[in-house]
């Protein structure tokens, strides 16, 4: 949910702004990919921990997320002040700490009947059918409605923070969320992240020059990350799985 705060920025800056970087998403896309690939190499690696070494998992879990939120804030930092050789390596240990922390929810659509390898490769195909639209859209948007759009899916994303973070501190005391609300804010997820994708394609030309390549390829994989986490959700919710 780290895109909130980008969310904040980049309306700041786009206010009545032309295209600043008319290239920037075309020189992101490597990166993006690169990223990706790697999340999926670390996805990898956390699963055969769990098969493996069960014990251990949720230590080195909690210990990637640390350490995943700690290297995205200096990773984009860095990245936004153009030094783009030191935030290439850094952003590369952030995915692959991203997917290991993706492997625990990966772990339990393969094991929920009815999600399985078909239900990932749903929540990926979904990704790339939503980057294909987000494009056609989100590059054609007037100011005025991307305007709109972008306000619209901060406030969105905001409230659903507050609610994952509601749900997570229900669970501490044992209360967990019923099938029907889980599958709620699963498709609320969805479809804001559905909507941040357009909004990438809007905004990320009018707040990063053309260089700034690294931090506009970072917001856009945070989208397409947390829809695949939504997707993944909703199909584990749909299938009976609290």
């Amino acid at each position: 949910m780290s895109n909130t705060s980008n969310f904040r920025q980049a309306i700041n800056k786009a206010k009545g702004q032309a295209l600043v970087g008319p290239n920037v998403i075309p020189n992101a896309l490597p990166y993006l990919g690169g990223g990706l690939i790697l999340t999926a190499i670390g996805t990898y690696g956390g699963l055969g921990v769990i098969n493996s070494n069960p014990e251990i998992f949720m230590p080195t879990f909690w210990a990637a997320l640390i350490g995943e939120f700690i290297l995205f804030f200096i990773a984009r930092g860095v990245a936004e002040k153009g030094n783009n050789g030191t935030a290439l390596p850094l952003l590369a240990l952030y995915s692959l700490l991203s997917g290991y922390t993706l492997s625990g929810i990966v772990f339990i659509a393969l094991s929920t009947s009815g999600v399985g390898i078909q239900g990932v490769g749903i929540a990926a195909l979904g990704c790339g059918v939503t980057f294909i639209a987000g494009r056609n859209l989100g590059s054609n948007l007037s100011e005025e409605d991307g305007l709109a759009l972008t306000q619209t899916i901060r406030m969105g994303i905001m409230a659903l923070l507050v609610v994952l973070v509601g749900q997570l501190l229900f669970s501490l005391f044992g209360v967990y969320t019923p099938s029907w609300l889980e599958i709620a804010i699963s498709g609320l997820g969805v479809l804001l992240f559905a909507g941040a994708a357009v909004v990438d394609f809007y905004i990320l030309p009018r707040t990063y020059k053309d260089e700034q390549y690294l931090p506009a390829a970072l917001s856009m994989y945070l989208t397409y990350i947390n829809l695949f986490v939504f997707i993944l959700r909703l199909l584990i919710a749909m299938n009976g799985r609290d």
